[in-house]
C-alpha cells in the first residue's frame, strides 16, 4: 500500500457518504485531507461523479499545487483547500459543499449567530458570510485565507456553498451535518418573522474557549475530543 493510500481511501468512503446523505450532489462541492508530517494533501478530482470515484481516481497535491500523485485534474478548488491548510494548523480536513439550507442564506448574506451550545462549541461563535469571489479563482483562495483565520470551522461562500473543516474528517463531516441543521432552523426562525433568540454570551464563549482549546491541542499534535 503507497504512503497516500489510506488518505484517498477515506476520502473517497466519506465522499459517497456525504452524497448518501445528501450533502453532496452530482460532482459539486470537493472535500481534502492533510497528510500528517508532510506539506501536502490528498484532494477529490475534478468534475467527477462520487458514486463511481475510487481511491486511485484522488489527487495528492503539494502547497505549491505539484500534483504528486493522481491521473487526474484535482478540484478547481484545490488553492483554496491549500491556503486553509498554509493559515490553520488545526484543521487536517476541509469539505465543501453545495448543501441546500446553507445555500440558501448565502443567497441573503444571512450570517448564522450563536443559536445552539454545539454550533458554538464545534463550529465557533458564528457562521461568517465569505464575500463572493469565481469559484476557482485566486480572487476566493485569498478572501477564505484572510477570513478563515478567526478559527471558526464553519463558513459560508456567498452564491456558493457551505466550507466546513475538522481535525479529522469524522469531525468535519459532523459540523457539516452541526450547519445545516443550524441553517435549516435559522431559515425557519427567519420565516416566522418573530424575534429569534441566541445563546448567553457567556455560554458561547465557554463553548469557544473548549474549541479553541481543542484546536490548540491538534496543533500540538494532541489528540482533540470527538464526541459532545
Amino acid at each position: 500500500m503507497g504512503t497516500f493510500d489510506p488518505f484517498k481511501k477515506q476520502i473517497v468512503e466519506t465522499a459517497q457518504e456525504l452524497v448518501q446523505k445528501g450533502y453532496l450532489m452530482a460532482t459539486g462541492g470537493n472535500l481534502s485531507l492533510r497528510v500528517p508530517g508532510q506539506a501536502c494533501f490528498a484532494i477529490t478530482p475534478s468534475n467527477y461523479d462520487y458514486r463511481k470515484m475510487a481511491p486511485e481516481d484522488v489527487c495528492v497535491l503539494d502547497f505549491e499545487l505539484n500534483l504528486l500523485e493522481g491521473r487526474l485534474k484535482p478540484s478547481v478548488e484545490a488553492s483554496m483547500h491549500g491556503a486553509v491548510y498554509r493559515v490553520r494548523g488545526d484543521v487536517n480536513a476541509i469539505v465543501h459543499t453545495h448543501q441546500v439550507y446553507t445555500s440558501a442564506l448565502t443567497l441573503i448574506k444571512a450570517p448564522i449567530p450563536a443559536l445552539f451550545d454545539e454550533q458554538a462549541r464545534f463550529l465557533g461563535r458564528r457562521v461568517d458570510i465569505i464575500p463572493y469571489a469565481p469559484s476557482g479563482t485566486g480572487l476566493l483562495k485569498n478572501a477564505v485565507a484572510r477570513h478563515v483565520k478567526n478559527h471558526n470551522n464553519a463558513f459560508m461562500l456567498q452564491n456558493h456553498g457551505a466550507l466546513v473543516f475538522g481535525h479529522d474528517m469524522q469531525r468535519a463531516v459532523h459540523n457539516v451535518e452541526i450547519l445545516e441543521k443550524c441553517a435549516l432552523a435559522y431559515l425557519l426562525a427567519i420565516c416566522s418573522e418573530r424575534k429569534i433568540s441566541r445563546i448567553p454570551l457567556a455560554v458561547r464563549e465557554i463553548a469557544f474557549a473548549k474549541l479553541r482549546g481543542d484546536q490548540k491541542k491538534v496543533e500540538k499534535g494532541e489528540e482533540a475530543k470527538g464526541g459532545e
